[in-house]
């Protein structure tokens, strides 16, 4: 055999190990759909009460949209939780360089737990009074950041990750994809006490990673 059969023998190798791998960038894009959809099933739960046009004046129609005001806290919370997600997840796709069928797998996991935010979030909107709500709300936000940084270790251990990410760049990025995770463990201890500031202490996530970014060095950030 000469060295352009060897050539060929080794072009087909990677053929068909590459036939068996779900692109990266369709990986990506159906991620993008998937939280596009999230966001689009939350705006649509919000229930916009029915009013009869007959007779009716404008400060009752004032007083009717008021009383949407805790639907749209919710929704605007749950939609910046939801971005940060997204933000995040690029954030990780953008240093991994090829996948396989385990990373796959965890992505799918993560994207399964994006969709039950917008589940979360119709059902908060409706009985968000009731703790045992906020607690399985809390859970699925919990475990969401845990699958993305689950994402981020297996592609640091099965060396997907570009070369230029050192070692301490890889664990910064697992430390804050942690932030959003400690912050919704914490929520859940808050909300034995008052649910409504439990919700609220979730917009420290964005205070944090902001104040995270701060600290470190620019030769040690990450993109």
């Amino acid at each position: 055999m000469n060295k352009d059969d060897n050539v060929d023998s080794n072009n087909d190798n990677n053929d068909k190990r590459s036939l068996g791998k779900i692109r990266l960038d369709h990986v990506i894009s159906f991620g993008d759909a998937i939280f596009a959809f999230s966001i689009t099933f939350m705006a649509i739960s919000i229930e916009i009460p029915k009013l009869s046009t007959d007779n009716l004046t404008v400060q009752q129609l004032i007083a009717t949209l008021s009383d949407l005001q805790p639907q749209l806290e919710i929704y605007a919370i749950s939609f910046m939780i939801v971005g940060v997600y997204w933000i995040s997840y690029h954030r990780v796709f953008n240093h991994i360089r090829s996948s396989h069928t385990v990373l796959v797998w965890l992505n799918l996991m993560f994207l399964f737990f994006v969709t039950l935010i917008s589940f979360a979030t119709s059902i908060d909107l409706k009985y968000g009074n009731f703790q045992f709500i906020f607690l399985i709300y809390a859970g699925i936000l919990t475990i969401t950041g845990a699958s993305l940084a689950i994402i981020w270790l297996h592609a640091s251990k099965a060396n997907l990750l570009d070369k230029s990410v050192t070692k301490l760049q890889s664990r910064m990025m697992f430390y804050d994809l942690l932030i959003p995770v400690g912050i919704f463990l914490i929520s859940i201890g808050i909300s034995f006490i008052d649910i409504q500031i439990a919700q609220y202490f979730w917009i420290l996530i964005i205070v944090a990673k902001i104040v995270a970014r701060k600290m470190y060095p620019k030769s040690l950030e990450y993109r």
